[in-house]
């Protein structure tokens, strides 16, 4: 399963933190909705398009929260060897 996007609300703590993933596997969509943080619940959704899960995606992100956009982890994590 490949991660596309990774949304965080700019909240720290348990009880604040909100996090969304788009991910995709094939040819299925996923979406990850998180509160908590790492340790936290997670509502999951999955679709056969891409359209559906980008529409999702856009309905979790609306309200008065500041939403961030954060940049997927380079294959291999950081500081891996390019050579």
């Amino acid at each position: 399963m490949e991660q596309r996007k990774h949304w965080w609300n700019g909240k720290w703590g348990r009880l604040a933190r909100r996090d969304v993933f788009l991910r995709v596997d094939g040819d299925r969509w996923h979406i990850e909705q998180r509160a908590g943080g790492a340790e936290g619940v997670s509502r999951f959704y999955e679709y056969d398009g891409a359209d559906e899960a980008e529409a999702t995606v856009r309905a979790l992100l609306e309200g008065a929260d500041g939403w961030r956009e954060l940049s997927p982890r380079p294959p291999g994590g950081w500081g891996a060897s390019n050579g």
